[in-house]
This record gives structure tokens, C-alpha cells and sequence, in this order.
């Protein structure tokens, strides 16, 4: 991917933060593979993120990446600006009324234990998903039967164009793993409630939670969670399953034989052989149930 598709956004303004041209997505993301962003961009403040936006063209695209639990990037790479937040935009705190403050980029794991550990219990789910905060809350990430909505009180985003908003949690027009979140548009604070708890009993939650998911997911292998969304009333992984898939391989990439809703880089896949994977399930689930899967995992960039 040439670097000249996009004016440089170095030239727009002076950033605080880091400005990366053809900047690696594969060396963190959780598969490993796929191509570069055109712009990789690390703001160090809300405020430089803003800053930035408002004077970056309108025509570049903007994507904001976590921890790329849950991406797919094609072997092209992303054209335009990908946005990574700054650890300092990863603090959590605690506030009265039972509530939770995290920063976009905190992790899962960092806003449950923060909650136990404060005698707040309903954030114990946190512990098992993989991404940050802000991801969480584009995408009403959810787990162990409940979802981020459950548990908003409002969070701010950065807009495509800088301006800076707080919106209650009904603005962000919650259903199952999906948000109205603006395109180019970046949480980067969210405010949790919970009740009352005991930190023990909560503590004891999150770890069946974690044992859970050690027993029945590929945590240690290079995947992107779960591939595709449940149908109303059944599992994708029963689905996948029951149309043979289980163990299923195209080039490097596989069809998890421990948990078959998680896709696999057995170690030099390329992002075309994990989404043609992907295709080909729901092609058989489809063939063999009359169900059409919805991707869960987000696809994103342009194919080599």
C-alpha cells in the first residue's frame, strides 16, 4: 500500500503524540497478520486527539484500534489514520454511587478487578473480554450473559471532526454487539455502574470466569475471539459444528477444534486465507442449517 494515497497528516499539524507512516498493525493485533496503516497515529492526550482530528482532512478515513482482539486487518493494510491510545488513556478510578471510570484504553480485565476490588459487583463479565473499554463500548461487548449496555452510564468520544461529547449510554442506540457509534468517531472514557458486593464473592466470579475461558477458548493462540455473532436463540459454534467445520483449514488459518466460533493463524496465515476461512464456514453453516452467519469480527482495510 503506498503511502501517498492520504495527504500526510504530519504536514497538517504538529501532533504531541507519535505519527507512524506504513505503521504495523500485525505485531499487536491478535492474529499477527495483515498489512500496515497507511498512518499509524499515538495521541498522547483527549485533547491532542481532538486537536488533530479537527485539522486532519475530512476525506481520511480515521479507525481506532485497541488491542485487535477482535480485527481482522486485510493484507493491504488500512488505508488513511489508524488511532492507538496512549497508556495514559488507560486509567481506571473509582466514584461514589457504585461507579466505575475508565479510560478508553483500559482493559477488560484492568476495569473488573479495579470494581472487586472496591466492592462493586456486575462488572465481573469485564474479566472476560479481551479488549479495551473503548472498543468494548462501540461494539456492546458482551459475555457470561451480560453486555456492555447493561452497565453504561455515558461515555465520551472524540468525533471524526475533534469535536469532544459525552453521551448518555440510550444515545449510543445499543442492540447485540453493535453500536450507532459515528464512524471515525473514538471513545476514549467510559463511566460503568454496579451494586454493592462482597469482593470476595466477586473475586471468586471473575475467576470461574477465567477458568471458564481457559477450558473451552483458544486463549494461546494467535485467533481474534469470537468469529461470528449467535443467532437468536442458538450458538454459532453448535452451528459450525453441526456443518462439519470443526478443525477446518485453508492455508495456515483453522477452525479452532477446541472452540469452532474462533479462527486460528496456525502461524504464517494470511489475512485473505483467515477471512476466506471465515467465508467458507458460512457458506457450509448456510448450506446445512438455512442460517446465515453475521461476521462479528471486524474486517477491516483493503486486500493486497
Amino acid at each position: 500500500m503506498s503511502a501517498s494515497s492520504n495527504p500526510n497528516p504530519a504536514q497538517t499539524m504538529d501532533l504531541a503524540g507519535e505519527i507512524t507512516p506504513n505503521g504495523s498493525l500485525a505485531d499487536f493485533i491478535w492474529f499477527r497478520t495483515g498489512g500496515p496503516a497507511e498512518w499509524l497515529v499515538k495521541p498522547d492526550s483527549v485533547e491532542d486527539l481532538a486537536a488533530f482530528l479537527s485539522a486532519l482532512d475530512p476525506a481520511v478515513p480515521v479507525l481506532p484500534v485497541g488491542v485487535g482482539s477482535n480485527l481482522i486487518v486485510r493484507d493491504g493494510g488500512v488505508p488513511g489514520v489508524v488511532v492507538r491510545l496512549p497508556k495514559l488513556l488507560a486509567k481506571v478510578s473509582v466514584e461514589p454511587g457504585n461507579r466505575v471510570r475508565a479510560g478508553g484504553g483500559a482493559m477488560g480485565i484492568t476495569v473488573a478487578s479495579k470494581a472487586r476490588d472496591a466492592g462493586i459487583a456486575g462488572l465481573e463479565f469485564l474479566r472476560g473480554i479481551p479488549g479495551t473499554a473503548g472498543g468494548a463500548v462501540k461494539m456492546n461487548a458482551g459475555a457470561y450473559g451480560r453486555e456492555v449496555a447493561d452497565i453504561l452510564v455515558e461515555a465520551t468520544v472524540v468525533l471524526r471532526d475533534g469535536r469532544v461529547e459525552t453521551w448518555p449510554a440510550a444515545r449510543f442506540g445499543y442492540t447485540y454487539r453493535h453500536s450507532e457509534t459515528p464512524e471515525g468517531a473514538i471513545v476514549v472514557e467510559a463511566l460503568f455502574h454496579g451494586v454493592p458486593g462482597d469482593p470476595a464473592a466477586i473475586g471468586a466470579e471473575m475467576d470461574r470466569i477465567a477458568a471458564e475461558r481457559e477450558a473451552s477458548q483458544p486463549l494461546r493462540s494467535r485467533t481474534g475471539g469470537s468469529t461470528f455473532k449467535n443467532p437468536p436463540g442458538d450458538k454459532a459454534w453448535r452451528l459450525i459444528d453441526a456443518a462439519g467445520c470443526r478443525g477446518l483449514t485453508m492455508g495456515d488459518a483453522q477452525v479452532s477444534e477446541k472452540h469452532c466460533n474462533f479462527l486460528l493463524n496456525l502461524g504464517n496465515a494470511s489475512a485473505a486465507d483467515i477471512e476466506a476461512l471465515g467465508e467458507e464456514v458460512r457458506r457450509r453453516v448456510c448450506e446445512a442449517t438455512g442460517v446465515v452467519l453475521e461476521w462479528e469480527i471486524q474486517r477491516v482495510g483493503v486486500p493486497e
